[in-house]
């Protein structure tokens, strides 16, 4: 897959692409769909995906809680493993962020990316202020000579599929329901850093990632799913993880706990992915390091009956 992150400096093996467009936080089932219409929209031009870093929201709030689902890293190669062949990752700044609607379909979609077809759902919205709408690319698309579909919103068991349905589903600690809006598990993808070491002194290695920049679902233990990216150890995994700011050892920031059934290496430095599958349990804070142990103890017991069942 191809990055193209600056719509005025383009190839012309980059361009005449057929896209999907929007931030495709998460790559969830509606993404997809629209990625499948802009597929069969040109068949014969390269399948493209037009984004923007950092998400807008991030640049007009920076200061504001994490909302991420993924980061762009992830994005990618969720993209990639599904046939994108050209990302255009625009750099979303202030002279973006100023383009009128007409002109950003006149300047970067049809003189800039040189883009044959777009797609996009119905409540898109572009330009200055977000003043522009799907009605208004079709318009513009006649115009300037790029072909424009509007794709309707996706429905799902539990209402309509977005990126934010998929937040509160995470947060209120129901990852098998927002795995059905994602079309995969929800996953925290990052390396593996240096902890403090006490899960190995409890018996239970663990290997520590950094949630920073990410939604936060909800605290506590989940059975998950673990593939390690590189390195000697790579490969699928089962496990159990803990996420949150573990209350017995005083204030600490959040972050994600994985304890991988069956295995032992080093991790350190490693790349990997784990897939919230069940919630089991919240935080809490036990009154001994007995009572703790006995709690993970039944915690992996729990998780190892339900990841056989998948």
């Amino acid at each position: 897959m191809r990055i193209v992150r600056d719509y005025q400096y383009i190839s012309s093996q980059d361009r005449g692409a057929s896209v999907a467009i929007g931030n495709f936080d998460g790559v969830h089932i509606g993404h997809q769909s629209v990625m499948e219409i802009a597929r069969a929209a040109a068949p014969d031009a390269p399948l493209g995906i037009l984004t923007f870093e950092p998400h807008p929201r991030e640049y007009f709030a920076p200061d504001g809680p994490p909302f991420r689902l993924m980061s762009h890293i992830a994005r990618t190669s969720r993209l990639e493993k599904l046939g994108v062949e050209i990302l255009y990752e625009l750099n979303f700044n202030a002279a973006l962020a100023a383009l009128t609607p007409e002109e950003f379909a006149r300047d970067v979609i049809a003189d800039g990316l040189g883009l044959r077809h777009v797609v996009v759902g119905a409540d898109f919205c572009f330009g200055k202020g977000r003043s522009g709408t799907a009605e208004d690319l079709q318009r513009f698309g006649e115009r300037f000579g790029f072909g424009v579909t509007i794709a309707r919103l996706l429905e799902g068991q539990n209402g309509q599929v977005s990126s934010t349905a998929i937040r509160t589903a995470l947060a209120e600690g129901r990852p098998r329901e927002a795995a059905a809006q994602l079309g995969h598990w929800h996953r925290i993808e990052g390396m593996v850093i240096g902890g403090e070491q006490r899960g190995r002194e409890l018996g239970y290695p663990t290997a520590n990632m950094s949630i920073d920049g990410l939604h936060l679902p909800r605290l506590g233990v989940y059975a998950v799913l673990v593939d390690i990216l590189d390195g000697p150890h790579a490969g699928s995994y089962r496990g159990a993880a803990s996420l949150g700011v573990r209350p017995m050892f005083g204030e600490n920031m959040p972050n994600l706990e994985t304890f991988i059934f069956d295995f032992s290496g080093d991790l350190y430095g490693s790349t990997i992915s784990v897939a919230l599958v069940e919630y089991l349990r919240p935080e809490v804070k036990f009154d001994g390091l007995e009572a703790l142990i006995a709690q993970m103890d039944s915690d992996c017991a729990r998780a190892r009956e339900i990841l056989a069942a998948l």
